[in-house]
């Protein structure tokens, strides 16, 4: 039948043999049935007060008889459990008067049956005396596969006892066909008659034994529950072998009616099942950004907003189970609670921008945004077998009462609502949060207009504090740090490929070179590269401002995007100086103070290289010698005054050819990787470390 059915089926019943046969023990601890009857090695407890006193255990012997002291011999074999008592009274009233006693059972016998024909482990078995033939059957495993499970039989003395039919077991739990076991018992499992195959629709598929006059489909159906209610009544499947038919396999349509579930069954028929259509004859399906995503009944007539009625229905359900959340998160986060602190007194400033970008991310994913220009429903053309796709918009279906998108549905349709995630929308119908923070009369989180400027953005909001220092805005933008990052990591590939070729040919070349100092070159290659790949951009946009403007008009025209940081920091006091110097630090800004100045009080090292000095702004820009023009202590460079904030780069000198060097030569430039990759005063250290 797997030949036949492409699966292997399972013998409907075997899985019952699965268990271990412990579980199918009878408990030699408790209490026998009164009509249990007593047999050679049972034993009785007897307890006898009054007249005469007696107390002890007797064991019927193998001629059915106890003996008891002063009263002589009992036949107990044959009595049955609930008459041991009278039994045992009587004898002992032939000789004494005044008593009274109590009986029952001790340990009993065991028995010895035997299992032969198609059992899994034929064999003999000793088993309790309180066993039952379905007791031995589960002994021995059950039925081989070539087994009966119909018409499993009891012989005693030779002549059959019982039949069991363990269909009616495993079905209905019904053990009529069972009885209690004694010794020399032969359970005889016969060779399996007719069976069929039920599959598909099925949750038993299985393969059926067929008995007597159970051979209708009704009648196996029956054992696995009845005609599933997911099968499909009109039509179902049997395939049958004919014999003298070439070939001799055949099918035939049968409906599940009254007519066709009394079809008489043959050996080797395969019953399929089949499903009911999982088309719904009156639903449509709502999906996407909607609050309840469902299937919901279709009614002559139905339009869209009859199943999108209100705005409130594109409201998702993670937005309150989100807003439920923050009653657990404000106890716990500080980042939030540092939004209460802002402004009082010991406020932690990190804490405090934690805050604010725990609130932007917190509006951004509190709600998913409606797409309002576009939504779509998939309907079936059932003349070409294909689906067509039918826009209309939400925002006039349900903020402008446009009945031109009210449009009628039919069933199967499925509507989805899109969020502004699904689709890329236009600039102007875009939501974008900026964070402004610093020295601005009201820092926050902000909603940008379209094409709204950052000049703009701090005016709208009243303008900067006295304190702001507008040379050193800064701006953070995520796409140009990708672009920025990407450039990074693409530098920094090549950088490693060039090293490992510069390795190899010194490799190929070590005539000259010690091989412990090859290898002491070759690690620190590789840990000069290794630290540049802990550079990190932060997308921070060069604003190019005019130093000696100190106003908001002195700000770009620079449209702002969604997710933009702009920090005005209040005026510095310092420069500072970093590279091949002898004091590195910060000096205390003072109005014309020039390179020249901070070179000179920082003290140039032998091997500084002064033309690849550069300083790098306070507004992210940078300034080198070939662009203020001039030599050392007498061009326009080293004239050249800083403004607070400002940072003098002095490179070292690249004048050795070592391995140690290589990865620095290869960068060529500072102001280069500066301008590129938008790294800061930290990235300076990590290159000028290498």
């Amino acid at each position: 039948m797997e030949q036949a059915t492409g699966r292997l089926l399972p013998i409907y019943g075997s899985e019952l043999f699965d268990t271990p046969k412990v579980a199918y023990v009878p408990d030699g601890n408790s209490a026998a049935p009164s009509s249990y009857v007593l047999g050679p090695g049972d034993e009785v407890r007897l307890q006898v007060w009054g007249g005469v006193d007696f107390d002890g255990t007797l064991t019927i012997d193998r001629n059915g008889q106890v003996a008891i002291p002063r009263a002589g011999v009992v036949t107990l074999a044959g009595v049955r459990e609930k008459d041991v008592e009278s039994a045992l009274r009587a004898q002992l009233g032939k000789t004494f008067t005044n008593f009274d006693l109590n009986a029952n059972l001790g340990r009993l016998r065991s028995v010895q049956v035997y299992v032969v024909g198609q059992a899994q482990r034929p064999g003999t078995f000793t088993l309790s005396s309180l066993s039952t033939l379905v007791n031995a059957v589960f002994a021995s495993g059950g039925p081989n596969a070539n087994g009966s499970m119909r018409n499993i039989e009891l012989r005693r003395g030779g002549s059959k006892v019982t039949t069991l039919d363990l269909y009616n077991f495993i079905g209905s739990g019904d053990k009529s066909g069972d009885v209690a076991l004694q010794a020399g018992d032969v359970i005889v499992i016969p060779p399996v008659g007719p069976r069929v195959a039920i599959t598909g629709a099925l949750d038993q598929a299985a393969i059926y034994e067929l008995k007597g006059s159970q051979t209708s489909l009704s009648s196996i159906l029956a054992l696995s529950g009845g005609v599933p209610t997911l099968a499909a009544t009109s039509k179902a499947l049997v395939e049958r072998v004919v014999p003298g038919q070439n070939p001799p396999r055949q099918v035939q349509d049968v409906k599940l009616d009254a007519q066709g579930l009394g079809l008489p069954l043959q050996d080797g028929d395969i019953v399929t099942l089949l499903n009911i259509s999982p088309a719904f004859a009156n639903a449509v399906t709502l999906q996407g950004n909607v609050a309840a995503p469902l299937r919901y009944r279709w009614f002559p007539g139905m339009k869209l907003r009859d199943l999108i009625p209100e705005k409130d229905a594109l409201i998702t359900p993670n937005y309150y189970q989100r807003k439920n959340l923050l009653v657990q998160t404000l106890d716990g986060d500080r980042g939030i609670q540092a939004i209460d602190a802002t402004g009082t007194a010991g406020a932690d400033v990190d804490s405090a921008r934690k805050a604010g970008a725990t609130l932007s991310d917190r509006v951004r994913s509190m709600v998913d945004q409606i797409n309002w220009d576009y939504a779509v429903i998939e309907r079936l053309d059932r003349d070409q077998l294909k689906t067509t796709l039918i826009p209309f918009s939400p925002g006039k279906l349900l903020l402008s009462g446009d009945e031109s998108q009210n449009l009628e549905l039919q069933p199967g349709d499925v509507v989805t609502v899109l969020s502004q995630k699904d689709l890329k929308l236009p600039v102007l119908r875009q939501t974008r949060l900026v964070r402004l923070e610093g020295e601005v009369a009201a820092a926050g989180l902000y909603e940008v207009k379209p094409g709204e400027t950052l000049r703009q953005l701090i005016e709208r909001v009243g303008g900067l504090t006295p304190q702001a220092y507008v040379f050193g805005t800064a701006i953070d933008r995520e796409s140009v740090r990708k672009k920025q990052q990407e450039n990074l990591d693409q530098l920094i590939r090549r950088l490693e490929s060039q090293q490992q070729s510069q390795i190899s040919f010194l490799i190929a070349n070590r005539t000259n070179v010690d091989a412990v100092v090859l290898q002491q070159q070759q690690l620190l290659a590789r840990s000069q590269i290794q630290s540049l790949r802990t550079l990190r951009s932060d997308g921070r946009i060069a604003l190019e401002l005019d130093p000696k403007q100190q106003t908001v008009v002195a700000l770009p025209d620079l449209p702002l995007e969604d997710g933009d940081h702009i920090l005005v920091p209040s005026t510095p006091g310092f420069v500072s100086v970093t590279g091949a110097v002898n004091n590195e630090n910060v000096f205390i800004y003072r109005t014309g103070k020039t390179v020249a100045d901070v070179a000179q009080a920082a003290g140039l090292r032998e091997e500084a290289d002064q033309d690849q000095m550069f300083v790098l702004r306070a507004d992210g820009s940078i300034v080198t010698r070939g662009d203020a023009g001039g030599g050392f202590f007498g061009g326009g460079f080293d004239k050249l005054a800083l403004m607070p904030g400002d940072t003098l780069v002095v490179p070292e000198k690249l004048d050795r050819e070592t391995t140690r060097n290589f990865v620095v030569r290869q960068l060529k430039d500072f102001t280069q990787i500066l301008s590129q990759f938008g790294l800061g005063i930290a990235a300076i250290k990590v290159i000028q470390g290498l």
